[in-house]
């Protein structure tokens, strides 16, 4: 290059340099705007292309007649007309029960609400009142208007404000509603069903928390259930989902055990800035507190005309209690537009698949199935004037042993009980037993377990299926007493809810008493050899010895005499089969799902002092000291009007 052409190039090349850096003219800068953003990225209003979807998403703040606005979420199928709302409010995030940005309906919600998006419906989720999206107050299971609530409003009165803006409101609607939820969500639809608004057509509540101290989630008969402080923090610390509370290890019946009482535990963990722990720990007694919030007896006193579907799981590890009792309370009441159904399922798992149960297996998906076949016909006979195939039973009630569903027309199945006594050698039958007594040493400071230990509330596989725990786990425990019949020659069918009569005499001045009912499995099972030898409770409960006279009025247990204590236990349909044999289990403790009972009588359990927990021997009565037994609904042939296998 000549070095006059080396000059030139280099001039040029400085020339771009200054035309990148110097200022721009006035015309460059009007036509580089867009390079400076002086606002904010995020626009006032984001409205999402939809064009592919084939639903709509509608967030909206419903008022209710005091002015509180609750957070619902409407989907509404494209194209929708005349179509029937299914609603559920909830505590648990109505946003979360879909997913956003999901083109499809069917993609976009939970299992259990597939079947629904493919019979066409609109659904409805609803935040209640104080969670989550929702304006107001939270108040855990807020009692409905009265003494307990001397407010306007409940989950009545929401539910018939929010039933009331949505027919008015959802154009795409035929002006008709369904109701649904399980356990919390399930307290929702019971309580809606006390004053239910004249649109509320059908409804279904799933394992409803009804009687939160007979036998549903805080209590049985007095016992108290310490799996649920995690749920009081859970739902109780935030507006939104809490925390379970910290732990230091990972071993819960050690931590529970070294805390000493639920009290004590509870409260160095912060409970006493928990209006409902406080509320709760007050009263563990069934005073008028928990008088005046068991639903079944509201339901009772004010039947509703609402056709209404109580659905409960056989083995249901939360709520086992209040749709069952409910239905007989209506049944009580002359009521027949009400159906009982009892699935083999876990709690709330009739909204997911149910192919097995712990070790359980059935034919095919006992919910899937259950759904499409019997719960959304239901719901279309009053939704969409489409009568089912074939009348739904009154009853319908799964049976484990022969892997179907009965059907019944009634329920019990009998009204007899048949005693099936406790006998010497360990022995079990319905023979009358010669006088004796079986004794134990039950002591606080190593307490039965409910779950081999280590064991974590958290650890869910184990806390969904633990009522089907091989009890051979605890049976060789000296605190543990078992008594069996012979290898059965006949079957022994079972259906209705046992009881438990148990004649027994303690060194202490409080116990619990823990009844189980049991079907043992022979040595051998060729299609199952896992199965060979298992002790399958079939039935079980705790009663706490202080309220053997009265719920309402505890008294200290007399020392060395010999005392009743006769509860109900769960509700069975079920064949002990040749080859089995029937085992009836007594312990005093189930730790640390259940607090441990000192076993001297203190005023508040909640609050026992380390002396206060103390051994006591436990003598249970054979023959005519006190002919201990289980009282059986035994019948000779199955009452079922028809079967079904699936």
């Amino acid at each position: 290059m000549s070095r006059r052409t080396a000059l030139a190039f280099a001039t040029s090349v400085l020339a771009a340099s200054y035309a990148l850096t110097a200022p721009p003219s006035q015309a460059q800068s009007t036509r580089d705007a867009t390079l400076v953003q002086t606002g904010s990225d995020i626009p006032a209003k984001w409205q999402r292309p939809d064009a592919d979807y084939d639903y709509t998403r509608q967030e909206v703040m419903i008022p209710m007649r005091d002015g509180v606005k609750l957070h619902t979420v409407i989907l509404i199928p494209k194209g929708a007309h005349n179509l029937p709302l299914l609603l559920e409010r909830t505590p648990y995030d109505a946003g979360g029960f879909s997913k956003e940005s999901v083109p499809h309906l069917r993609d976009a919600v939970w299992t259990a609400n597939r079947e629904w998006v493919d019979d066409g419906y609109i659904l409805v989720y609803q935040d209640i009142r104080g969670k989550y999206g929702s304006k107001g107050d939270y108040v855990m299971t807020r009692p409905p208007v009265g003494p307990l609530n001397p407010s306007k409003t409940d989950d009545t009165t929401d539910a018939w404000d929010t039933v009331d803006w949505l027919v008015k409101n959802v154009k795409q609607g035929n002006g008709k509603v369904g109701m649904i939820g399980s356990s919390y969500d399930g307290w929702t639809v019971t309580m809606a069903l006390l004053g239910p608004h004249p649109a509320l057509k059908v409804a279904a509540p799933e394992s409803p928390m009804i009687d939160g101290w007979m036998g549903d989630d805080w209590f049985h008969y007095g016992a108290f259930r310490q799996v649920n402080l995690d749920y009081f923090t859970g739902q109780t610390t935030k507006t939104g989902k809490g925390e379970n509370v910290a732990r230091t290890g990972a071993d819960d019946y050690q931590a529970f055990l070294d805390a000493g009482s639920a009290g004590n535990w509870a409260e160095r963990n912060g409970f006493k800035q928990l209006g409902f722990w406080n509320r709760l720990s007050s009263h563990p007694a069934y005073d008028a507190f928990w008088q005046g919030q068991a639903l079944d007896k509201f339901v009772a006193a004010k039947p509703s005309s609402v056709p209404t579907m109580w659905l409960q799981g056989l083995w249901d590890q939360e709520d086992m209690y209040g749709a069952v009792v409910t239905w007989e309370a209506l049944r009580a009441k002359g009521m027949s537009n009400n159906h009982l159904v009892m699935g083999p399922w876990a709690h709330s798992q009739v909204n997911g698949k149910a192919e097995t149960l712990g070790p359980l297996k059935w034919k095919g998906d006992t919910a899937a199935d259950f759904r499409r076949d019997v719960l959304i016909p239901f719901f279309n006979t009053y939704l969409k004037d489409r009568a089912p195939a074939e009348p739904l039973a009154p009853v319908m009630i799964y049976n484990a042993s022969d892997n179907r569903w009965d059907k019944f027309a009634d329920w019990p199945a009998t009204k007899a009980l048949t005693p099936l006594y406790l006998q010497a050698d360990n022995g079990l039958a319905f023979q009358p037993a010669a006088a004796g007594e079986d004794s134990y040493v039950s002591d606080p400071a190593k307490p039965v377990p409910f779950l081999a230990p280590p064991m974590s509330f958290s650890e869910r596989s184990r806390w969904v299926s633990w009522l089907l725990q091989d009890q051979r786990f605890v049976s060789t425990r000296t605190d543990v007493l078992s008594w069996q019949t012979p290898v059965l020659t006949s079957p022994v069918t079972v259906q209705g809810a046992p009881f438990a009569d148990i004649f027994a005499k303690t060194s202490g001045t409080d116990g619990d008493f823990v009844v189980k009912i049991i079907d043992v499995y022979p040595a051998t099972v060729a299609e199952q050899p896992e199965m060979g030898g298992y002790q399958l409770p079939v039935s079980m409960d705790i009663f706490r010895g202080r309220y053997r006279q009265s719920f309402e009025h505890p008294t200290p247990i007399p020392a060395g005499e010999v005392q009743e204590y006769k509860f109900r236990l769960p509700t069975m349909n079920y064949v002990f089969k040749p080859g089995h044999r029937i085992m009836v289990q007594i312990q005093s403790s189930l730790f640390p799902l259940y607090d441990r009972n000192p076993q001297s009588y203190v005023d508040n359990i909640f609050f026992a002092k380390p002396a206060d927990y103390r051994k006591a021997t436990v003598a249970i009565q054979r023959g005519t000291a006190g002919a201990s037994a289980v009282l059986l609904p035994v019948v000779q042939t199955s009452t079922a009007i028809k079967s079904a296998a699936r």
